[in-house]
């Protein structure tokens, strides 16, 4: 029977997950972009109604804002497409709109963030936009860690792995279906992804 390690404080016991996550999810972190993953989850545990925001009403709030009122909401609105995307994609679906809807809108704010902050965080923030589909795949790694959670259904995880690249959606898409997705776009005009096929 495996034995159950208790870390001393939360900040471990997060630190230790992201990090066993990482590690199966292959995506290694810079280290100022884990400590911001790692806080990012211990203030999620301590507000948990984050969930039920309109991400696409902050985002427009925020650009009505001013200063530092304007930083800190976008830095919420990555913030909460960065859970949405990672920890809770299956409400994507239950609204009707891609995981890949986050991973854009939270890239945007990031970087936002990042061109607004003249300080060493302005490069953790636009570390954090250019990691976004990373991250993203660490945390959903981290939901499914030890049998636990459910894979992406096989269609999301196709449209997510299509339109973002996520190593995490396609490791899921070949678990769940045996299918390995080829992408058929390669060199197309423009840099878009193109649809792929299945063999």
């Amino acid at each position: 029977m495996p034995k159950l390690v208790v870390q001393p404080t939360s900040t471990a016991q997060w630190h230790d997950l992201v990090s066993e996550a990482e590690v199966a999810s292959g995506c290694l972190l810079d280290q100022d972009i884990e400590s911001y993953l790692v806080f990012l989850l211990m203030r999620f545990t301590s507000k948990p109604h984050m969930v039920s925001r309109v991400l696409g009403l902050d985002y427009l709030r925020a650009g009505s804002a001013g200063g530092r009122a304007n930083q800190d909401k976008l830095r919420d609105v990555g913030d909460h497409c960065l859970l949405f995307s990672g920890l809770f994609p299956h409400h994507a679906e239950r609204r009707l709109v891609k995981i890949s809807y986050f991973v854009d809108m939270g890239r945007v704010a990031y970087h936002q963030v990042a061109a607004l902050t003249s300080n060493l965080m302005g490069e953790t923030y636009a570390g954090l936009s250019r990691e976004f589909v990373s991250l993203m795949d660490v945390l959903q790694t981290m939901r499914t860690l030890r049998g636990k959670g459910n894979p992406l259904p096989p269609l999301q995880a196709f449209e997510l792995w299509q339109e973002t690249g996520s190593r995490h959606a396609l490791r899921s898409l070949r678990a769940t279906t045996g299918a390995n997705p080829v992408d058929v776009s390669e060199g197309a005009p423009g840099g878009k992804r193109k649809p792929s096929g299945l063999h």
